[in-house]
């Protein structure tokens, strides 16, 4: 079948082998799928992954042992618990694989495997284009789960797909949300519901905000987190490279600021969103690619100010 591969380098082939069905799991047909900026940090390195790369997909079930499955559209839930240890949330067990990252093929293919625990049907009259996003969109909503109750003003750092979509999940939950960001172009895309800031302009905005979100996708991210939060504050780490940090930490324990590493969501209030319209992030698409194309979308994607990327398969 055709897929994009990480081995020694990205590569598109035509002659991977298709996945057969597992007992507890099912085989999907994606119809869309997303480049992630992990993606591109996993081709740079990043946890050193070989395999069919993507984890954002909305897609339908061809094979599954249980009948009622085979032929919904659906989205899926990324960690997979081992098949001899299932678990209601696999997000940190140990042995888990998760698609397209760890120890599992990813998406980027004409078909691939994920445990029908995972799955949820995408709701009628939710276009693919919009429930692609289910994945980044979980990502955002996981601060709330992650602190219980949100303060009532947050400031974003980085304009990029999860800066912004993370700057409307918190608006969504009632916060008065700031967006700082360094591309006029996509903060003038940005819905009204946030305030956007560009970052020649960012003398004008204050270091006492209780949450900050660092999704710049930069090392330089945290430096200006840790300098915009307030003492007692939080910062929610979203930024993931493969490229060290080099920062000085004391500030976080003069100021005893809570810093929070924020990794996956659950999908349900993301896909409810979504489904529901309060949330349409189709203005971050910049373009839709054949797989075939894939090479010069994770180029596209690389490129400084790029919107989303997408791969239809």
């Amino acid at each position: 079948m055709r897929a994009v591969v990480l081995e020694d380098q990205l590569q598109f082939r035509q002659d991977w082998p298709l996945p057969q069905l597992m007992p507890g799991e099912a085989v999907i047909a994606p119809s869309l799928v997303g480049v992630c900026k992990t993606d591109l940090e996993l081709v740079k390195g990043y946890m050193g992954f070989r395999g069919v790369l993507g984890h954002e997909f909305v897609g339908t079930v061809v094979e599954c042992e249980d009948p009622s499955w085979i032929g919904k559209r659906v989205v899926g839930e990324i960690n997979c618990s081992p098949a001899d240890l299932p678990v209601s949330d696999p997000r940190h067990q140990d042995g888990r694989s998760v698609l397209g990252i760890l120890g599992r093929d990813g998406v980027m293919a004409e078909r691939f495997l994920l445990p029908i625990t995972n799955l949820l049907p995408v709701p009628e009259g939710t276009p693919d284009h919009i429930a692609v996003f289910t994945e980044p969109l979980a990502a955002a909503y996981e601060i709330e789960e992650q602190m219980g109750q949100l303060p009532d003003r947050a400031l974003v750092l980085g304009d990029g797909k999860l800066g912004a979509l993370c700057a409307l999940a918190l608006a969504d939950r009632g916060c008065a949300v700031t967006l700082l960001g360094k591309h006029p172009q996509k903060l003038a895309k940005i819905p009204h519901s946030v305030q956007t800031v560009a970052l020649d302009q960012a003398d004008s905005l204050p270091n006492d905000f209780p949450l900050v979100v660092e999704a710049t996708g930069s090392p330089s991210g945290l430096p200006e987190a840790i300098r915009r939060v307030r003492p007692k504050g939080t910062i929610i780490l979203k930024t993931t490279v493969a490229a060290p940090h080099n920062l000085d930490l004391s500030p976080i324990v003069i100021n005893e600021i809570a810093l929070l590493g924020s990794r996956c969501g659950r999908f349900a209030p993301a896909l409810e969103a979504l489904a529901t319209g309060r949330i349409d992030p189709s203005f971050l698409i910049q373009e839709t690619l054949p797989l075939e194309r894939a090479c010069e979308a994770f180029a596209l994607a690389e490129t400084p100010g790029a919107g989303k990327i997408l791969l239809q398969i």
